[in-house]
């Protein structure tokens, strides 16, 4: 089926590269400590990879204040270590080979999304990448996604193509900017608590060969 589409989009975080979750655990561990509370393995699971969707509204549920818990979270990441600690998932080596216009639309800041890209060496997979801001919106808003796509000179054109994520926000972005979606599982049913639904459901992107 990769054949079938004129370009493609492509979410990062848990789609094609993860971090050790030691690097996760220690960041949660020193946002907690900003906060003045402490984080289960479960919550920083949950928050680190959206399982449950929005993460504000998750941070809420929570009694958080998602702008007190950002600001901390961000203090704490360091780039550096974070691509350090970043690896690339072996069945994501497709995307390199892809011979039609690719874009990257992410939730990771520009900061982090920078030293990662380099580290794991697929800067050069990318016609355009977009870390979303709160002024591009967020996934799944199509915003972020159609300006990939005009960037990409795909838009309004007749293109047919694909984004593909881990999570229901990117399945929602891409249904929202009219195109296909593939929801890669990563972290498998039972964790997340919920299937998401997208036009292909893989777990590998083996699958769709």
């Amino acid at each position: 089926m990769v054949s079938e589409y004129d370009f493609w989009l492509l979410d990062l975080d848990g789609t094609l590269v993860d971090v050790e979750w030691s690097y996760t655990r220690n960041v949660f561990d020193r946002v907690g400590d900003r906060l003045g509370r402490e984080f289960t393995d479960r919550e920083a699971d949950i928050l680190w990879n959206g399982l449950t969707g929005s993460r504000d509204a998750q941070l809420r549920a929570w009694g958080i204040e998602p702008s007190a818990f950002w600001d901390a979270f961000h203090a704490e990441e360091d780039p550096l270590v974070r691509a350090e600690q970043t690896y690339l998932h072996e069945d994501a080596a497709f995307v390199g080979d892809l011979e039609t216009p690719v874009g990257l639309v992410t939730h990771c800041q520009q900061f982090l999304a920078d030293p990662v890209l380099d580290h794991v060496g697929i800067r050069d997979w990318f016609d355009d990448v977009l870390c979303c801001t709160p002024e591009t919106g967020w996934k799944p808003d199509p915003t972020p996604v159609e300006r990939v796509m005009t960037n990409l000179g795909v838009a309004e054109n007749g293109h047919r193509g694909v984004l593909a994520g881990d999570g229901a926000g990117d399945v929602g972005a891409a249904w929202n900017a009219g195109l296909d979606a593939i929801h890669v599982e990563r972290v498998g049913h039972d964790r997340r608590g919920r299937c998401v639904l997208g036009d292909y459901r893989v777990h590998s992107f083996e699958e769709l060969f």
